[in-house]
């Protein structure tokens, strides 16, 4: 059996487009003789639809995809995904399905059965878990067709309290086939090949893993499709970060055609998160993944020119690259807003990097306008001395003129605020804490010199200096960001320990950090919540990230 897969990008939605690209790929695969195409999980209407799910319209245009998708599976069969609706009163209307189409009909549909409600996840708010399971017969053969999580419930610890596998195989399947829209985050991609590995070591027949890529506002999908011998050798890896569709022969006796690219034995088991923090853990993928995010953000929200806020710092050098990268230079531009208190390197460094990169930029000044503001504050403000209320005007002044440039010339803000000041509240809502996309807010500070070491493996682009210097927000004289936090090496390591872990301040003090330090990392964590809650959407590539995948109360005393 030649079995095809189809690792494509979706767009929420957009089906008028998702079908055509579903179509093309099948017509393709049928050119070739192909007799199974897979695609991934909810490939009709892209994942995750969220609440669009309450909308009767958006079922039934998902319904009408599928009915026009039916009509090319004529002499080749299609597993593709898409919401299904709940034929009965009790339980939810929806279930999460792959739609197995054949000879131009829908021969079966296969229902999820786990359904995740955890970090980004929240699928039970939706759809109904299955209720029953039946293997896929076609050809001669019996298919066990799972979706995404009906594989995960593996270990020691299970979330769940059935494994749809265990249900499947009194049926005698000859195969397992996932359709799967797992997300990116660095430690997942070992983790999805483990646990193919799992499955595969537990029932002994081989799997077929189909996932998406591509990236839907925060959550990045990394594809790395696969397929597995029922030996665990992986015959088939299929790239990261990119569209791609491959083929494999299945044979009679079980086996696969292909060579064998990573012997079981190489082939690594599920990672649990590090227990200590690595900033240069999965630096190369974190890399493909921001770029990704920033495509997808912009393509497919029909922008095209972006704008950063340059001070000469780490992050928005590291963001100005990655802009210039994802999106090409000639549709960057970058806004300098010395003041007063800015160093003449940092001014040099952001102008340098700007010409490295060899895209537009702006300088504007902001003394005189802080003067103006200070000088109308003055009556109230009454001769209290300079404080935080001075310093976050300049913030704000700058964050007033970079949106009215964006305004202007139609651009989107890239923000530059990474994990370790959006923890301890280092930043200035609705001054530099403004913009439609956050890319480095799930990068803790030590990542973003890591990230910014490698953006320069080939050479100089982010100039040296930006990189040795102590950071700064330079918002007063002579200031340095560890004369308010610790050593950024030690308020990453704790902080990785609280959000990353879920370790309570005990827990991180008996690893040997200074437990004043703790407290205060993670008494500032807790209280700046409501600030980022007003953040804009941060693309997401670790284990836990701010936004949609950890939700706490603002309100909360917990350690605050």
């Amino acid at each position: 059996m030649k079995i095809f897969l189809a690792q494509q990008n979706y767009h929420i939605g957009n089906f008028e487009a998702n079908t055509e690209k579903i179509i093309r790929a099948i017509k393709e695969a049928k050119q070739q003789n192909g007799d199974l195409i897979v695609f991934s999980e909810l490939s009709v209407c892209g994942y995750p639809p969220r609440d669009f799910l309450e909308f009767n319209d958006f079922i039934e245009t998902s319904k009408a995809a599928i009915d026009k998708i039916r009509e090319e599976a004529d002499t080749i069969a299609v597993l593709v995904g898409g919401p299904s609706r709940n034929p009965r009163i009790e339980g939810k209307d929806l279930f999460n399905a792959a739609f197995f189409l054949y000879e131009k009909e829908i021969k079966q549909i296969v229902h999820k059965t786990l359904l995740p409600t955890y970090d980004i996840f929240d699928e039970y708010r939706y759809f109904e878990p299955a209720y029953d399971w039946q293997v896929v017969e076609f050809k001669g053969k019996k298919l066990a067709v799972t979706i995404c999580e009906d594989i995960w419930n593996l270990g020691d610890d299970p979330l769940y309290r059935i494994c749809p596998m265990d249900m499947l195989m009194d049926q005698k399947p000859d195969i397992m086939i996932n359709l799967s829209a797992s997300p990116f985050d660095y430690v997942h991609a070992d983790g999805r090949k483990g646990i193919v590995k799992q499955n595969v070591a537990k029932y002994s027949i081989p799997m077929v893993y189909c996932n998406a890529i591509g990236s839907q506002t925060e959550i990045v999908f990394d594809g790395g499709s696969l397929v597995m011998t029922k030996d665990q050798d992986l015959v088939l890896e299929m790239p990261y970060f990119e569209e791609s569709m491959q083929c494999i022969h299945w044979n009679e006796d079980g086996g696969f055609e292909e060579n064998v690219v990573r012997k079981a034995a190489d082939v690594p088991l599920v990672p649990l998160t590090p227990n200590q923090f690595d900033s240069e853990k999965g630096i190369e993928k974190i890399h493909q993944a921001l770029l990704t995010g920033i495509r997808d953000y912009f393509g497919k929200m029909g922008f095209t020119k972006a704008i950063v806020a340059s001070s000469g710092g780490i992050d928005s050098a590291v963001v100005l690259a990655l802009a210039c990268e994802a999106l090409g230079a000639e549709n960057v531009r970058a806004l300098l807003m010395p003041s007063q208190f800015s160093t003449d390197h940092s001014v040099d460094d952001a102008v340098q990097l700007s010409k490295n990169l060899d895209n537009h930029y702006d300088i504007l000044p902001i003394k005189d306008i802080f003067d103006t503001y200070e000088k109308t504050l003055e009556p109230v403000f009454a001769g209290l001395p300079f404080n935080v209320a001075e310093e976050n005007l300049q913030s704000r002044i700058r964050g007033a003129l970079v949106m009215a440039l964006s305004n202007k010339f139609g651009s989107i803000l890239l923000n530059t605020s990474n994990k370790s000041e959006l923890s301890t509240g280092y930043g200035t809502l609705y001054g530099d804490m403004a913009g439609g996309l956050g890319v480095l807010g799930d990068l803790y500070k030590m990542q973003v010199y890591a990230l910014a070491r490698y953006i320069n493996r080939n050479g100089e682009i982010i100039p040296q200096n930006i990189i040795d210097k102590a950071p700064s927000a330079e918002l007063r004289p002579g200031q340095k960001d560890s004369d308010s936090l610790p050593d950024y090496a030690v308020l990453d390591a704790v902080l990785y320990q609280y959000i990353e872990r879920r370790q309570g301040p005990n827990e991180i003090i008996a690893q040997g950090f200074d437990p004043a330090v703790v407290h205060r990392a993670l008494k500032l964590t807790n209280m700046n919540e409501y600030k980022r809650n007003q953040f804009c959407p941060i693309i997401r590539v670790s284990p836990k990230a701010f936004g949609v995948g950890r939700r706490v109360p603002i309100v909360g005393k917990y350690l605050a």
